[in-house]
């Protein structure tokens, strides 16, 4: 059977440990210089709707290093949203590549994708899920101060902190989301969240939610496609912005790109606290790790 990365529950709890252990495995040999050509011969399709800097260089790069090849395919290279259904780009890829990843803003069109593709696809993002990320994040998290950690969300219940809750889950990490009226996760993926083995607590109140917390993770208050909400957004945000206070000497970590002045500030994101750069870095051994999972 065909195994697909739509979210990070598409893995069982063990196939995500399995995955995060290969992952330190080819950051380590990739440290050491050590050739791992696993995925030789192999192509990786990547489509983008979305525009990306992580993304794109890091599965194209992790392509390479594993032996194997990456195209890039954006909005004007193929037929698909020029006319073409997603299934029939998905039947018609499947014939050509070993693998397909699709960083897309319908959610439904990459589980489209997935239904009628016969080789795994990947969510390399939508409007609703990042699991790429969150592999990273649980990465980063194990590495800093393992998975028994306390991690606080502060800020926009997008994506980015959907995702995260349902890998959060699946370890042993103890997950606070701070977001403002409104702008919390979806309910149905904390009660998914519930089932794999514990929601997180939700609250309103930044400083209550890092209170005893070892890592505070933000991300944009305002995303790809909802520019037309920047004022309203920045708005009802007062208050959430992760600078040196609300920070003190926790760990930071943000998925990137940063908003600098608005979700976080340049002093922390500058600071010895931050795990950025070691997180973006991991979005590179975790998509390996998931590239030889899946083939």
């Amino acid at each position: 059977m065909t195994r697909h990365f739509t979210d990070v529950d598409d893995l069982t709890h063990a196939e995500l440990a399995d995955v995060l252990t290969r992952a330190e495995d080819l950051k380590e040999r990739t440290r050491r210089g050590k050739a791992h050509p696993e995925l030789a011969g192999s192509s990786l399709a990547m489509i983008f709707e979305k525009p990306s800097t992580r993304t794109r260089i890091s599965f194209e790069t992790g392509m390479t290093q594993l032996g194997g090849h990456a195209l890039f395919l954006g909005p004007d290279d193929i037929q698909l949203g020029h006319g073409e259904p997603v299934k029939d780009t998905a039947r018609a890829i499947s014939r050509y590549v070993d693998c397909v990843m699709g960083r897309m803003f319908d959610h439904s069109d990459v589980t489209e994708l997935a239904e009628y593709a016969t080789v795994p696809v990947i969510n390399g993002l939508t409007d609703d899920a990042h699991p790429c990320q969150t592999l990273a994040d649980l990465l980063t998290v194990r590495e800093r101060v393992g998975l028994d950690a306390s991690v606080a969300w502060v800020g926009d219940g997008n994506n980015v902190c959907q995702s995260f809750i349902k890998g959060a889950a699946m370890t042993d990490i103890d997950l606070t989301v701070a977001t403002p009226d409104g702008y919390g996760p979806d309910p149905v993926v904390v009660d998914r969240a519930a089932a794999l083995g514990g929601a997180p607590t939700l609250t309103n109140d930044p400083e209550t939610a890092v209170e005893s917390a070892d890592i505070v993770y933000t991300d944009v208050w305002v995303s790809m496609g909802q520019e037309d909400e920047r004022a309203e957004k920045l708005a009802a945000f007062e208050g959430f912005q992760v600078d040196t206070d609300l920070l003190g000497d926790r760990t930071l970590m943000h998925c990137l790109p940063a908003h600098r002045g608005e979700e976080v500030t340049d002093a922390v994101l500058e600071s010895d606290n931050a795990a950025v750069w070691q997180q973006a870095e991991n979005r590179l051994h975790a998509q390996k790790g998931l590239l030889t999972f899946l083939l």
